[in-house]
């Protein structure tokens, strides 16, 4: 079997040098977004990072092997093939198999906290999903995030799923939440939720700090940063309801259960939506990725 875990050499060389480092999942690229878009925000979230002075790791499992920092082969292979998804419990089976596949948030903390990378930008977040009192259907990035020191930031999580819920699952897991500039937790498409935080942050420098404070205290927990998208950029409040009770009666009237859900709601929303929500949901990333670079610089300088 092929070594199961390997880093790039620039990624490689950024951990040694302690100069800072920023995850990126791979899932976003090959199930969130539409051919050829998803191969050009690829690009477009590393040249971020790198203009900023950070060293993007895109992580994906290729051929069996765990990779944390893809080459521009790499890249395109996770944009343009069609890759099965990668939570933690599926690593050790792909691999065995050389399979490959995008890796979720979950199994992209993961991998990132193995190879030593304190700082995870996505999208939205996974979380409780809407009847798991029934389902019990609730995403492996929450009990991920109970055991792995990653700081993740994201828009909150995707409003197809039970915001309350998630976010009593976090507290329960002990998993700090801060918000970045704010005091009300995020809803993805949509600058603010119902939902007030009991912490909040004003710079990267405050969320290095609890990073530190977080390690000399012993937790092993990841952070949650809840970075909403900016008002001129977030989708307008009444279509996306519009939208997303539209697109929630369809996957009941088809009968979608388990982790097809949110792969069809967001198909469905993109459809629904005539794009817009694809645009958003863009946005909203290329945000949290500078956020993620300013925080991943603090933290360098920290540790320096």
């Amino acid at each position: 079997m092929p070594r199961p875990f390997v880093l790039s050499t620039e990624v490689s060389d950024a951990i040694a040098a302690r100069r800072p480092v920023v995850a990126l999942e791979s899932t976003i690229i090959s199930h969130g977004l539409p051919r050829p878009r998803n191969h050009d925000a690829a690009l477009e979230f590393e040249s971020i990072l790198r203009d900023a002075g950070v060293t993007p790791a895109t992580i994906a499992v290729l051929d069996g092997v765990a990779r944390v920092g893809l080459d521009s082969d790499g890249v395109r292979r996770i944009a343009e093939e069609p890759l099965a998804k990668a939570s933690v419990r599926d690593l050790p089976i792909i691999a065995a198999a050389g399979l490959s596949a995008a890796t979720t948030v979950a199994a992209t903390s993961h991998l990132a906290s193995l190879a030593g990378i304190r700082v995870f930008a996505t999208g939205g977040l996974g979380g409780v999903h809407r009847g798991a009192s029934s389902s019990f259907d609730e995403s492996a990035d929450l009990s991920t995030l109970a055991v792995t020191p990653v700081t993740v930031v994201s828009a909150g999580v995707k409003s197809v799923l039970d915001i309350a819920a998630t976010l009593e699952r976090l507290e329960s897991l002990s998993v700090p939440v801060v918000g970045f500039g704010t005091t009300t937790f995020p809803s993805f498409w949509l600058r603010e939720s119902t939902f007030t935080l009991d912490w909040s942050v004003d710079d990267a420098a405050q969320v290095a700090g609890i990073m530190r404070a977080h390690d000399a205290l012993g937790n092993r927990q990841g952070i949650v940063v809840a970075n909403p998208i900016p008002l001129h950029e977030q989708w307008d409040p009444a279509e996306h309801d519009r939208v997303l009770t539209e697109a929630l009666a369809l996957a009941d009237a088809e009968g979608i259960t388990g982790k097809a859900v949110t792969p069809f709601l967001l198909l469905k929303i993109v459809e629904l939506s005539g794009g817009r929500s694809l645009e958003v949901n863009l946005d909203l990333a290329r945000n949290n990725v500078r956020v993620a670079a300013r925080i991943a610089t603090e933290w360098a300088a920290l540790n320096a």
